[in-house]
Order: structure tokens, then sequence, then C-alpha cells
């Protein structure tokens, strides 16, 4: 009967194994090795029995426990979440967790607990070390306990966005080799102490945007030399930390928007030589000392909108050779004045979108600019004006867009329209006179968005493809055309009457020249003629060929 239990536990314990559950792999012997020692014992059969019995029903116990395990892992899925052993993936979003789960399979790959009310992180994590995903954005963190990641070396991106963490420490992240994406944007950090992220070697992308970041130690970034791109925005910070940039030698984007600064001090960006994306947008800006950008070669990309300069920065602009895309909209300045962006012979697209104040654009404020693209003149309610030839003499110009701006009319001399591919002229309180016919012409042979009438009252509302150059007004009962047309008539009146005039009083010298000419040109054409027929053809070979012999003459023949 002994026999028979044990070879049932055994059996059992095989199944349990093949649950992945840790069970001891030679249970009968476990047993038989109890029984040995309970019979050495000085006690009686009685209590020998009664032990015996006790120490099976403990074992048996345990036996189950394991087979619950066991199962538990084949169907450990939490409620609310998806769970793909094929792939790997495990999804948890918006489940209701307030802990970690630790049933899951320990081979997952991408775990995603995003949206939950988890509030630590805690040992669970040990269990899942094939881990190269982690989302627990959006959950309630307040702190992260040191070496919560040790086992976590092959964790690739770790996404903690908007969570309420207000402290980290360079043990936070132990354990993460391979970390490439660190997001922490949206939680309650206030500084950066030294060597915050030495232990991240291979970090590329670190995302520190809006929090309360007000000190940046000078060594906060060191040992992040593949870090590419930083996200700092929307923070409290009161100037450019230049000194905590300088050691990061390889970094491509930088986002410093949305901060407390109101000016850029020169050398601002030192040491940052292969930046490439520049945003300080919406920081409140109103001075760019001189050399500001020195240093930034390799600027492709500068976003300056949502600032208070009163002016375009051109000579701080001059700095940035390789500029290729700016933005530079809700400012307050007035003005483009001639040669506003000076320097920036690779501009490709240039932005000015929402400048409230901005009214005129003078001729050759992109002088300098040959290679543009795209101009975006969007939303800038005092603009009324691009003075004569202010986009002429830009070859590659094809998108131009001018919505909501406050143009009444638009002359065909502003650019030049053979290359242009797309124009945008929505939303301007457009008067359709006769000043826009070129406009209508040219409507139905280019890509130019639909332009509503504003004006006169009667075409209030009319698409300016559907009118006609009679709606327009470009009719002779226009008292600018018939100006136009009788002075015209009059000067072809005056002028042929000269013509007459002197044709009538030299009419005989005239005729006699005619008669002359014409007499001329008759005596030419018989002489040609007899001449022709004086020579044959053979004789004008034979003596083209001889042009160099002495006639004979005729007396001598």
């Amino acid at each position: 009967m002994k026999i028979k239990f044990s070879k049932a536990i055994s059996g059992k314990l095989q199944l349990a194994n093949l649950g992945h559950t840790t069970c001891p792999e030679n249970f009968s012997n476990i047993t038989s090795s109890i029984k040995l020692n309970l019979i050495s014992t000085p006690l009686n059969k009685t209590i020998f029995k009664m032990s015996l019995t006790s120490v099976y029903f403990l074992l048996f116990m345990i036996l189950l426990t394991s087979l619950d395990s066991a199962s538990a892992g084949s169907a450990g899925c939490p409620v609310g979440c998806i769970c793909n052993d094929d792939t790997f993936v495990v999804q948890c979003e918006r489940s209701k967790l307030d802990v970690i789960p630790i049933t899951l399979n320990p081979a997952i790959q991408r775990l995603v607990l995003r949206t939950n009310k988890i509030k630590t992180i805690d040992a669970a994590f040990q269990f899942y070390k094939e881990l190269q995903y982690v989302d627990l954005s959006n959950n309630h963190l307040v702190n992260i306990p040191m070496r919560s990641f040790i086992n976590q070396e092959k964790l690739q991106e770790l996404h903690l966005n908007k969570n309420k963490l207000s402290s980290i420490n360079n043990k936070t992240f132990h354990g993460l080799k391979s970390l490439t994406v660190l997001n922490l944007r949206e939680n309650f950090l206030e500084e950066l102490p030294k060597g915050l992220f030495s232990i991240l070697p291979k970090l590329e992308e670190l995302n520190l945007g809006q929090n309360r970041i007000s000190k940046i130690d000078p060594l906060a970034f060191d040992g992040l030399f593949s870090l590419r791109v930083l996200y700092l925005d929307d923070n409290s910070l009161s100037s450019v930390p230049t000194h905590a940039f300088s050691v990061l030698g390889s970094l491509a984007e930088l986002h410093v928007g949305l901060n407390g600064f109101t000016s850029l001090q020169d050398d601002a960006f030192s040491g940052l030589g292969r930046l490439s994306v520049l945003d300080i947008s919406s920081g409140g800006l109103s001075n760019i000392s001189t050399d500001a950008f020195r240093g930034l070669t390799g600027l492709r990309s500068l976003n300056l909108a949502d600032n208070r300069l009163q002016t375009i920065p051109t000579i701080q602009l001059a700095h940035l050779a390789r500029l290729e895309d700016l933005t530079i909209g809700q400012n307050e300045f007035v003005r483009l004045k001639k040669g506003a962006f000076k320097g920036l012979t690779n501009l490709r697209k240039i932005d000015i979108t929402g400048a409230s104040n901005l009214e005129y654009i003078e001729k050759g404020a992109y002088s300098d600019n040959l290679n543009l693209e795209t101009i975006i003149l969007v939303s800038n309610k005092k603009l009324t004006t691009l003075e004569d030839g202010a986009l002429v003499g830009l070859p590659n110009l094809k998108h131009l867009v001018l919505r909501e701006n406050n143009f009444r009319t638009l002359s065909e001399s502003v650019t030049s329209w053979n290359e242009l591919r797309a124009l945008e002229l929505t939303d301007n309180p457009i008067n359709c006179d006769c000043q826009l016919l070129w406009l209508l012409i040219s409507i139905n042979s280019k890509n130019i968005t639909n332009v509503q009438c504003h004006a006169p009252l009667q075409l209030r509302d009319r698409s300016l493809r559907t009118l006609t150059p009679y709606d327009l007004g470009c009719s002779f009962r226009d008292s600018r055309q018939q100006t136009i047309i009788i002075t015209f008539c009059v000067s072809a009146t005056i002028f042929i009457g000269i013509l007459g005039l002197f044709l009538f009083r030299y009419r005989q010298r005239v005729g006699e020249a005619l008669k002359d000419y014409k007499w001329n040109k008759r005596a030419i054409s018989r002489k040609e003629h007899e001449y022709q027929k004086t020579f044959s053809d053979e004789d004008y070979i034979t003596r083209s060929g001889h042009h160099n012999v002495k006639p004979i003459p005729v007396t001598e023949l």
C-alpha cells in the first residue's frame, strides 16, 4: 500500500514538473529517507505510525500546492489582460491592477501595464528576466526601490511617464545595461544629481519633459555617450544648462522649450557640434545674444516659435549656414525686412504661423534663400501686404501657403508662378475684382485651393473658380478701363495722322524711291537671268575648275 502511494506521488510529481514548477525531482526517495529516520528513533509503533501519517499528509498538501501552481502557470493571465504565449506579449491596459502580476509566463518579452493603479515596482519583476519592453505609464508610481531592475539586463525600452515619481538616483536603474529608451515624462522630478544616468551606457533617448526640474548638476548626464535625443521641455529651468550639455557630444536632437529663461547667452549650446534639431519654442525668449548659436555647425532644424522676439534675429541666425527648416511664428515682429534671413543659403522651409503683429513683408526678405521650397504664412491676422516682388527670385519655390491672413488681393508680380505647384489662399478677406483676373485664369491650370470672395457684397462666399471675367468687373463699362482704351485709341489716331501727313508731304520722294527700288530690282533680276543663260552647267563646272587661268580674248581666236 505504501509503495502504491509512493508511485502515485511520483506520477503527480512528474506532472507538476511538466507545468514548470519547482518541486523535488525524486519525491519517493525523500519519503523513504524520512521513514528510515523515523524508524531509527526510539519511538513506539503508535507514535511512529502517527508521525509517518502526518509526514505523508504534509507532503501530499505540498504536492497539491505545486499542482495548483502548475495549473496557474498555464492559465495565469489576470482578468482584463491579454496574454500571448506565442509572441511573448502581455497587455494589461485599464485592468485595475494595483500590483505587478506574478503569475505571468516567465518568458514574456513585452509587458504593457499602462493605465492601472500600480504604486510600486515590487519583487515580482525579478521573475521576468527576458523582458525587452516595459510600459508602466499612467500609473500611481510614487517611488522605485533601488535595484528593482537588477535582473532586466535585456530590457531596451522603459516607459514610466505619467506617474508621481518625485526623485530618482543612480541606483534606481541598476542592471539596465541594454536600455536605449527611458521615458520619465510627466512626473514630479525637481533636480538631476551628479551621475544620475551613468549606469546607462547604451541610452539613446531620454525624455524628462513636463517635470519640475529647476536644477541640473553639470555632470548629471555624465556617461551618456550614446545619447541622441533629449527632452527637457516644460520644466522650471531659468537658464540653458550649458555646462550639463557639454558632455553630450553625440546629441542630435534637443528640446528645451517651455522653460523660464528669457535670453540666450553666447555659446549657449557649446559642445553640441553634432546637434541637428533644436527646439526652443514657447520659452518667452526676448533676447538672443549675437553668438548664441555659435558652434552649431550641423543644425538643420530650429524652432523659435511662440516667444517674444521683436525682430528677426538675422545676425544670430547667420551662424547656421546648414539650416534647412526654420519655424519662427508667434513672435512680436511687425515687418520682414529685406535680407531678414541673410546667410541661410540652405533654407528649404520657413514657417511663420500666428505672428499676431506681422503686417508687411518687404521685397527681398528672402533674397538669400534661393533654395526655399516651402513658405508658410498662416494665421497672421494683421498681414495685409506682400510687396510686389517679395517672393521673386526663388526658383525652387513649390508650395506657398497663405491661409487665414488679412489679404484682400494678391498681385501677379508677387512671385514667379511658373514653378509653383500649390497655392493655399483660403480664409482671407479677398476682394474679387478684375485685379484677380490672372488668378482666375491660373486657378484651373495649377493646384490652387478654393478661394472664396469676401467682397464685393454680391459675390460674398462665392468661389472664385465659378466666376467669369464679367463677374470680376472686367468689362468696358469700367471707367478706368474706358480711360485706358480711349487713351490708346487717341494715341493710335495721332500716330496714324502724323504718319499720313509725312507720307503726303514727301509723297513725291517716296514715290520716286519706290520706283527706283522696283526698277533696280527688275534690272538685277534680268541680268542674273541672262548671265545664267550664257553658260551651260558643263561650262560652269569647267570654268569653275580653272578659275585661275587667264581667259583668252575673242580677237585672238
